[in-house]
């Protein structure tokens, strides 16, 4: 006969991959008819936009494109001149446990972009390309906590209370956004865009109801060419509000909302040097973890029966500790040239490097400061650096924790003696879990023609306590309750000393 048991459900998902895919892309591209032979190409950019991410069995595959922006000289004109280029992106992970019902999360971001001249009509575009990436599978799983008539068989259980993080929900929601732009006046009008980027960043998500609210902004850069052939930069701060459907969750969850691009187009408005007009497309990727108290049962005995229990171990995952810490960078970096002035700064992310002394985990990103400078002879010259900024947290060992780095803020830049003095904040978002093992009874059974034979057994035991010894395990051993133990000798706590001397009541 099976003993039925009260159960938990442990619903929601679990990560079967996290990795960050590189890939290097290339492409050789046409001058368009309509451009002039280029003599050099003064810089090159790339905005990242994914367009799909799709399960299947054993791996996941990613797709997007590219969209590199190179600043060109062409012959016979004065000032730069901006050319396009879109390099398409596939890319996959492997891992034996995705299926097609798995929930995929993808950051992409560009680790640089650089360009050559084939001859003056044609070009070589190179991406370095990194897609951060997380599976999550959907997970039925459950606890026993009790058993739920435990006087049917005399039937004494041990539970204990544990805490464990689960992930409750992995959503996605896809919107537009656009806004018409203008230039301050104290910039110089524009004449043509040459290149732009969006950095984005979710800065609260709640869940109300079954709404996860999220709240953020997109920082958008302009560099464009002045009517007088100059180049100067434009700034601006796009708010963003949305709401998402959730399930599962509860208002305390913790909410890890990514954004990313799928579109980006900003156009300089005709007849306008100050008006300009973007259209986004927005994919906001949403991971809810949620911290709950469980009951496990981990024994149970009868002092009617003999049971035949089966155990099951579980993996309880915790939040060790999840944060922000932004360092403010400042360093001199020696560019090679004498730069009369900074026109275009800005930072991309490489990898996150871990490395351990004891409860101090020190994250090291690897950030690529790019320049884009002009010399006192007016040349045009693109300077990349690569800057390690280390933040140190205090962390157990034996954690797991994921980082993700931005750059919070536009990027200063000045000439100053032996290079250009940079000045940025990274801020390191890291999340670090904890998974344990626990051991809990799954299944009950006993034979209820076949009740314990007491024959021949004295009533009464004398048994003297040894170090650490609980009361469960004496109770358990000698086929009584503890209950009865503490009531033979007076106990009032089920704590117990060394060395004393207990009378043990057996059940008869």
């Amino acid at each position: 006969m099976e003993l039925e048991l009260e159960r938990t459900p442990l619903d929601g998902f679990t990560a079967v991959l996290d990795t960050a895919v590189a890939q290097e892309e290339t492409l050789e591209s046409i001058v368009p008819d309509a451009c002039p032979d280029l003599l050099s190409i003064c810089d090159t950019e790339g905005v990242v936009c994914l367009h799909r991410k799709e399960a299947m069995e054993g791996r996941v595959e990613l797709s997007g494109t590219i969209h590199a922006m190179l600043l060109c000289q062409p012959d016979g004109e004065v000032g730069l001149r901006r050319l396009e280029v879109d390099l398409p992106f596939t890319c996959t992970a492997d891992a034996v446990d995705i299926t097609p019902g798995c929930q995929v999360v993808a950051e992409p971001r560009l680790r640089g972009a650089d360009a050559r001249l084939v001859n003056p009509r044609k070009v070589l575009v190179r991406a370095d390309l990194v897609v951060d990436t997380q599976v999550f599978a959907p997970m039925t799983d459950w606890a026993c906590a009790a058993v739920l008539d435990p006087e049917q068989a005399g039937v004494e259980q041990l539970s204990e209370s544990c805490e464990t993080c689960v992930t409750v929900c992995v959503q996605e929601k896809s919107f537009p956004f656009s806004d018409e732009l203008t230039l301050p006046g104290s910039r110089p009008e524009a004449e043509a865009l040459l290149k732009w980027r969006a950095a984005l960043e979710c800065s609260e998500a709640k869940v109300i109801g079954s709404k996860l609210i999220f709240k953020g902004s997109a920082r958008l850069q302009v560099l464009y060419r002045c009517t007088d052939g100059g180049l100067s930069t434009g700034e601006f701060e796009l708010p963003i509000s949305q709401l998402m459907e959730v399930s599962g969750a509860g208002e305390e969850a913790m909410c890890q909302v990514r954004l990313v691009l799928t579109d980006l187009t900003c156009e300089l408005d005709d007849g306008d040097g100050r008006t300009l007009s973007v259209s986004m497309g927005l994919l906001a990727q949403a991971v809810v973890r949620e911290e709950r108290s469980l009951i496990l049962l981990t024994d149970v005995y009868s002092t009617l029966y003999d049971l035949n229990t089966e155990i099951r171990s579980l993996t309880l995952s915790r939040v060790a500790d999840r944060g922000e810490r932004e360092i403010a960078v400042r360093e001199l970096l020696e560019t090679g040239i004498l730069p009369q002035d900074v026109m275009d700064a800005y930072v991309t992310m490489g990898d996150v490097a871990q490395t351990r002394e004891g409860e101090r985990l020190s994250l090291t990103a690897q950030v690529n400061v790019n320049l884009l400078c002009r010399t006192e002879e007016g040349e045009v010259s693109a300077v990349t650096r690569t800057i390690p900024v280390t933040c140190p947290v205090e962390l157990p060992e034996g954690t797991r924790c994921t980082c993700r780095c931005t750059c919070t803020a536009p990027v200063y830049a000045a000439p100053a003696s032996g290079g250009v003095e940079v000045r940025f904040p990274v801020r390191f978002a890291y999340l670090a879990l904890t998974g344990n093992k626990a051991a809990a009874v799954s299944t009950v059974t006993f034979d209820e023609n076949a009740p314990q034979d007491h024959t021949g057994q004295p009533s009464i035991v004398l048994r003297m306590v040894t170090g650490g010894e609980r009361l469960w395990d004496i109770a358990k051993a000698y086929g009584t309750t503890a209950r009865d133990v503490m009531q033979a000798n007076a106990l009032e706590e089920e704590e117990l000393p060394d060395g004393q001397l207990l009378l043990i009541p057996r059940k008869r």
